[in-house]
């Protein structure tokens, strides 16, 4: 069975640095099941959980097969052309799709890793993984930047005729339209489960297609007699896989450096102020671990409310932000009382611990 909303308890604590709450923080089953809220009435049964963190995972494995498939055939098509032709721009948009395809491999890995269950090494689990796939994804799409650059370099300094010209113009046109539909399929599942590795292959895919049509224009140069126009069209090619590799290193990037949306923040705070208890908001942190989103955050309560009490405002809290941000499958709420007159500040003892 899986959960609905796959998340941590609420935490708050007194002045004194423990837990106002008694229940455990061990997971159970995995990524499929954590512990109820033992001392609040918002409870969720383990047979009404559907484990979204799971569930993403499964789309983003087909989303990947069924590109990889796609690709494979798509490039097995194109490497015959090559060897028929001799095209040394469709041979380097063959190789692009061919690499495109195996990046499948290690975010494949990638989504197996993350469903394995936390443990005391490894208390956050395995998401990161999906990050690290993410930076093989950008070393490959350089090696085949590099492999394009050098044959079309090389076929420039030593001109010779494209062959079965009709063959390499369908076999470009193959190219575009497969990699089209998997730029939008892996683009489209990779936001929806919020896999920057996933969007970033996608993004690679995209480039694919477009240099297919580049090589298209190289046979038609070529038709009409220009030797060059096919070498030239591989350094177009080169060209526009810099740029999504570009794009691609960005965006991976920003997630191994915990990067959100701005407006992911901002509508965790709105939703957070319109919590019954909740009088204002501190601290707030999000992060993705592979695809899926976590938060802490600070939020100021009533001074006089009994530990039941705070905690009751904390578990809402908590239940407000995986309603109002999507992707968010766990939050750790900290509940501080509203100072008052002379009171000292109840985080003073942990000051000298502070970062400068």
């Amino acid at each position: 069975m899986s959960d609905r909303h796959h998340h941590e308890p609420a935490h708050v604590h007194d002045g004194h640095g423990d837990h106002g709450h008694g229940h455990s923080h061990a997971p159970r089953g995995g990524l499929r099941h954590r512990l109820g809220h033992l001392l609040t009435p918002h409870s969720h049964e383990t047979a009404d959980k559907l484990d979204s963190a799971l569930e993403a995972s499964a789309r983003g494995m087909r989303a990947l097969w069924v590109s990889l498939a796609v690709l494979g055939v798509t490039a097995l098509l194109q490497a015959v052309v090559v060897v028929l032709s001799g095209s040394v721009a469709l041979l380097g948009d063959t190789v692009h799709n061919a690499a495109d395809a195996l990046t499948a491999v290690p975010l494949g890995i990638a989504f197996v890793l993350g469903r394995r269950a936390a443990n005391r090494r490894f208390t956050y689990g395995y998401g990161r993984a999906e990050d690290l796939a993410g930076i093989a994804i950008v070393l490959t799409i350089t090696a085949s930047a590099a492999f394009a650059a050098w044959t079309a370099v090389e076929r420039l300094l030593d001109p010779r005729p494209v062959a079965h010209l009709p063959a390499v113009a369908v076999a470009a046109l193959v190219g575009f339209a497969g990699n089209e539909w998997v730029a939008r399929y892996r683009i489209r599942v990779g936001r929806e489960i919020g896999s920057a590795a996933l969007v970033a292959d996608g993004l690679h895919a995209r480039t694919d297609g477009f240099t297919s049509l580049a090589v298209l224009v190289g046979a038609g140069g070529a038709a009409l007699g220009w030797r060059l126009a096919d070498p030239l069209v591989g350094l177009a090619i080169t060209a526009a896989i810099a740029l999504v590799l570009r794009d691609a290193a960005r965006e991976v990037f920003r997630r191994v450096m915990d990067a959100v949306d701005p407006e992911l923040v901002d509508r965790a705070e709105r939703a957070l102020r319109e919590v019954p208890g909740v009088r204002s908001v501190g601290e707030l942190r999000l992060r993705w671990i592979g695809h899926r989103l976590r938060a802490e955050v600070a939020v100021v309560v009533d001074g006089e409310a009994t530990v039941r009490q705070a905690h009751a405002v904390a578990v809402a809290a908590e239940h407000a932000l995986l309603h109002a941000v999507a992707g968010l499958t766990a939050a750790t709420v900290h509940a501080d009382p509203a100072p008052a007159p002379g009171e000292a500040d109840p985080h003073l003892a942990l000051a000298h611990h502070a970062t400068p």
